[in-house]
């Protein structure tokens, strides 16, 4: 009972062990054995941990290490503490035991720990090396003989703890005293020389070191295969530093369950390859969105990013999917992730697309992508046409950025965006309908519009200003130039000089206000410290001035006499046009576009004088007013008559009406406690069986509430639309 009083005090671990309760029948006397134990008795008494191939790398980074090494240093330096909980050890095997057996320990929970104090004693004892001992039982020897290997064993068997992948040759190689292997873990690289560079800091003064490692306490759980479930306590508990990641419950969900071979197999073909392909740091800050991008192809639907995992598992239920298959399938994926996201793609021209738009941090357009990604694998696009598509997504979001269109539901959009497209023929014809297709917030800005935008938009504190004037720079040429070797110039400078006034004449003030960051007035130069403010004429014909400068950006500007309104307006013109080029707008022919278009059809062709509640004055004059107003919030909403109700949707439905003789009964398309209802006009009814979708309801019986009502309906059309996640 102790040790259960210590897990309580852990306020993780409190949860964890609720949780698994909360879901076993079993009595924890006898499916899960808990003791309380000193960590150095514990290491001593155990035969070996081994960390199975389907947890995570060690991940722990020096705010963790840092943390853990100044609880271990005031433990030690007090005498009022005599013990310092550290948290606790999990582990499994095929029966259910304590470390009196010498049978390996599969760690379920605990690695970060047993690691990182593996690497404080082997730290610790190269310091030592043949001095004294400074506490009884701290000598370099006894430290590596009793807690980090074992003597009589010989082999990996010797080792008390063995890692997995590179983890475990790094580890091994720490042990051992060895150069590190080439590919070598970076978190146990950096973390050792962090605790080899604290001990130093120490001196002679080993004590409190000592005995603050003396001190820790763990709780050793032992658990049954046959009376509990690891998956789920795996679930539950995350370490005392980093908490499970979406992608670490994944792995462990996918492999945990399997026979060791088949584990071992999928692991080793598909597994690992997909961790190799990311890279050590990529693989904990990419794969949860990798995987959120999968479900979405695969589902159509978008995962909130904090329940992938459990997304995942409904998307494998519901599907039924062959395990392997569906590893197979993820590594497939996973590489025209890394392709994409990563640099990984092999083809020059691809290569430098989607470059280009992860500079645009457009990731929303993943899921669409990675979609003809693996159509181009299976041969129904050729790279170009696969280059063209992404060009067009570039313009696309590029375009939109510049005219300031917001943002909303762009996730949306290309979550659904190969709905309509035509795969087996006109593949690239049917990508640009689609884009030309798209209406009012979600339009594809045409060049109009564009040019407008980027001839008075103030660029200069545009989010990614060295992109646009990187693409523009190197649009038809061959050589490409880094845009990294420059900056980016005011030709009319920032700061007015007395020279600049007078070249600019008594209307200066308004045409720097007007001007002064806009595209016309924007270049680069390899001189910015040079040029300064100095009058236009010295920034061209000095050495390296406009005149010698090899940047298309700049021609033109050494044979003009002055920098004024006019000059700033012309070039601004001619790089507005060339913009239309490097970032074009689909233009097929009307009637191309429109044979892509979807046909609604009709609902068994119910009309408005099906409704018999709508045949007074009073009630059809209520109904049109709403219904003028919910048609007007967008282009893009379209109304059905079904049988009993009236639809209006967007994405899907979310206002759904009912006319009755005394009202018409609205149903929104949204959570209950999400609603903005100061009137509480609403009523939640999503424990009772209605018509329509959505939990709430509300009355609209008189006119003059229509205002109100409409800000309620807005709400639901706004949720549907909206797109919490872009990050454009």
């Amino acid at each position: 009972m102790g040790a259960l009083r210590l897990i309580q005090n852990s306020h993780k671990r409190k949860l964890a062990l609720d949780k698994y309760l909360c879901h076993t029948t079993t009595e924890i006397d006898f499916a899960m054995k808990a003791a309380e134990a000193r960590l150095l008795d514990f290491l001593k008494k155990s035969p070996q941990f081994v960390i199975p191939i389907y947890q995570r790398t060690y991940s722990w980074r020096q705010p963790e290490c840092h943390r853990l090494w100044d609880d271990i240093l005031r433990a030690g330096r007090s005498e009022n503490i005599h013990s310092h909980f550290i948290g606790t050890i999990v582990y499994i095997e095929s029966g259910l035991y304590q470390v009196s057996s010498q049978s390996p320990l599969l760690v379920i929970d605990g690695q970060q720990r047993l690691t990182t104090v593996s690497l404080i004693i082997e730290a610790l004892a190269r310091q030592l090396g043949e001095t004294k001992e400074p506490v009884e039982g701290f000598s370099a020897n006894k430290l590596r003989n009793r807690y980090l290997r074992d003597p009589d064993e010989n082999g990996e068997a010797k080792y008390k703890l063995l890692l997995t992948q590179t983890d475990k040759q790094t580890l091994l190689t720490i042990m051992n005293n060895q150069p590190l292997p080439t590919e070598s873990s970076l978190r146990l690289k950096e973390n050792f020389e962090f605790f080899k560079k604290r001990i130093k800091m120490l001196g002679d003064d080993l004590e409190p070191l000592c005995k603050g490692l003396a001190k820790l306490m763990v709780v050793d759980i032992a658990l049954s295969r046959d009376h509990d479930n690891p998956q789920l306590i795996f679930e539950s508990m995350n370490s005392t530093g980093r908490e499970l990641g979406q992608a670490d419950l994944i792995r462990n969900s996918v492999l945990m369950d399997l026979e060791p071979n088949h584990q071992t197999r999928l692991y080793n073909d598909y597994w690992r390859p997909m961790e190799i392909d990311f890279g050590q740091e990529a693989y904990s800050k990419h794969f949860d969105s990798f995987m959120r991008h999968y479900l979405t192809v695969k589902s159509g639907e978008i995962p909130k990013i904090h329940r992938v995992y459990e997304e995942f598992k409904m998307y494998v239920s519901k599907e039924q999917l062959i395990l392997d298959d569906l590893v197979d399938d993820l590594r497939r994926f996973s590489g025209y992730y890394c392709a994409m996201e990563l640099g990984k793609e092999r083809n020059p021209d691809l290569r430098a697309a989607f470059a280009d738009l992860r500079e645009l941090k457009a990731n929303v357009t993943y899921p669409f992508l990675l979609g003809i990604y693996d159509d181009y694998t299976n041969n129904l696009l050729s790279a170009e046409e696969l280059e063209q598509a992404v060009r067009l997504v570039e313009s696309y979001v590029f375009r939109r950025a510049v005219c300031d269109i917001p943002t909303n539901s762009m996730n949306k959009t290309f979550a659904s965006f190969s709905k309509t497209l035509n795969k087996k023929q006109n593949y690239l014809e049917s990508i640009r309908a689609q884009f030309q297709l798209l209406q009012s917030y979600r339009r594809f800005p045409g060049d109009k519009e564009f040019s407008d935008a980027i001839l008075g938009r103030n660029l200069y504190n545009f989010q990614r200003k060295s992109y646009w004037l990187r693409r523009l720079e190197n649009h038809g040429r061959k050589e490409r130039v880094s845009v990294n070797e420059y900056t980016i110039e005011h030709i009319m400078p920032q700061h007015l000089t007395t020279e600049w006034q007078e070249a600019l004449g008594e209307d200066c003030k308004r045409i720097h206000e007007v001007y002064l960051h806009t595209l016309g007035n924007l270049t680069l130069t390899g001189y910015n410290a040079e040029y300064s403010d100095r009058p236009f004429t010295e920034k061209r014909d000095m050495r390296g001035g406009f005149t010698e400068s090899p940047l298309l950006l700049n021609k033109g500007l050494g044979q003009l006499e002055t920098w004024d309104e006019k000059a700033i307006q012309s070039r601004a013109k001619r790089l507005a046009e060339k913009a239309i080029a490097v970032w074009p707008a689909p233009s097929l022919p009307e009637a191309i576009s429109n044979a892509y278009r979807l046909k609604t059809p009709s609902v068994c062709g119910y009309t408005i004088e099906d409704y018999r509640h709508l045949e007074s004055d009073s009630m059809r004059s209520l109904f049109d007013r709403f219904r003028k107003e919910v048609l007007s919030l967008d282009s893009c909403v379209d109304e059905v008559f079904l049988k009993n109700y009236i639809s209006y949707k967007a994405e899907s439905n979310f206002v759904d009406l009912i006319p009755q003789a005394k009202g018409l009964k609205i149903t929104l398309n949204l959570p209950f406690h999400e609603l903005q209802d100061p009137r509480e006009l609403a009523r939640n009814v999503s424990d009772f069986g209605h018509l329509g979708a959505g939990d709430v309801q509300v009355i609209f019986s008189r006119l003059e509430d229509l205002p109100y009502i409409m800000g309620l309906v807005r709400q639901a059309f706004e949720k549907q639309m909206g797109d919490e996640d872009m990050l454009v």
